[in-house]
């Protein structure tokens, strides 16, 4: 009989790529991973994986197998979901993915308020952005993901996701204190767009999004700097380097030497939270939603609206 747990880990591999990456997915060691994939090779009778440079190729067996496999654990992830929800006690693991501004301004409320109302439910964060976090709430690594979609840039969700709206964030421009717009309370976009810009990493999400919208307008963007870090951004800002869209969520303190001005029309994203739908009974993705729809409430009527000032 063929053992479900080496299904898994051929799953893993197909899904990653290489021993390494399915190893490092089941946090497991290669050794582990190359002895259940020997296993289940002899179990099947015929091998499953051929090297292919650093990685793998699946023989068609393997594609085969692993077509079954998938369909195994969507049902195992649902089995578990509805003895959860036939105890109606949220309880167990809950691992929740988060972008970066979403895991500094709605993660750590939710997650208290999750602690104090459920005491048995273990919740582990981990920052994480679209592009990585969306693949493993699919692949089952993650229980659920919190993502954003700026206006006319959205991510494809695929099958058999289930999201839930958490709030729209809106952004203001970022810029040095002594900056001819600085006293301004509202700015034109048009008046900004040539401005040298600090961007996010190349190549994210809001990093191909920021650069759409300037082409939108007619303007090739000129990105001085790119940093990942909310602090490194306003400390170039600051040092009067560049200009910056700044997201209200998780924003924090902004240094003396930096002002954010309203820019009409208004820059904003929709931040919302997904999980596959095989799971969709699970008290505790029922109970974390609703925690985190709390923590969106409390964030949205806490921070002041932007203006010629730091915050």
């Amino acid at each position: 009989m063929l053992s479900v747990e080496r299904m898994r880990v051929l799953h893993a591999i197909a899904v990653n790529g290489s021993l390494t990456g399915a190893a490092e997915a089941l946090q497991v060691t290669n050794s582990a991973v190359s002895q259940q994939l020997s296993k289940l090779e002899r179990e099947v009778g015929q091998p499953l994986v051929q090297r292919n440079g650093r990685g793998v190729r699946l023989t068609e067996a393997a594609e085969l197998l692993v077509e079954h496999t998938g369909r195994i654990l969507s049902l195992v992830h649902q089995a578990e979901a509805d003895l959860e929800a036939h105890r109606d006690a949220v309880l167990g693991q809950l691992r929740l993915s988060a972008i970066a501004t979403a895991a500094r301004g709605l993660a750590p409320q939710a997650l208290v308020s999750l602690r104090e109302a459920h005491p048995a439910l273990r919740v582990k964060l981990i920052e994480q952005e679209p592009d990585d976090s969306v693949p493993a709430v699919v692949r089952g690594e993650t229980d659920m993901a919190i993502i954003v979609d700026w206006a006319e840039s959205t991510i494809p969700i695929p099958k058999d996701i289930m999201r839930a709206p958490l709030m729209e964030d809106t952004a203001d421009i970022a810029m040095p204190a002594t900056h001819p717009l600085a006293h301004r309370d509202l700015v034109d976009l048009d008046e900004v767009v040539d401005e040298p810009w600090i961007s996010w990493i190349g190549g994210s999400i809001c990093d191909t999004w920021l650069h759409g919208m300037l082409q939108e307008r007619g303007v090739e963007p000129d990105i001085a700097h790119e940093a990942e870090e909310h602090q490194t951004k306003l400390a170039m800002i600051a040092a009067g380097l560049g200009v910056a869209v700044m997201p209200r969520l998780g924003r924090g303190p902004v240094p003396d030497g930096v002002r954010l001005v309203q820019v009409q029309p208004a820059l904003s994203r929709h931040v919302y939270v997904i999980w596959r739908a095989d799971a969709a009974r699970r008290p505790a993705i029922r109970a974390a939603v609703r925690a985190l729809r709390e923590a969106a409430v409390e964030h949205t009527l806490a921070v002041p609206e932007g203006g010629a000032r730091a915050c």
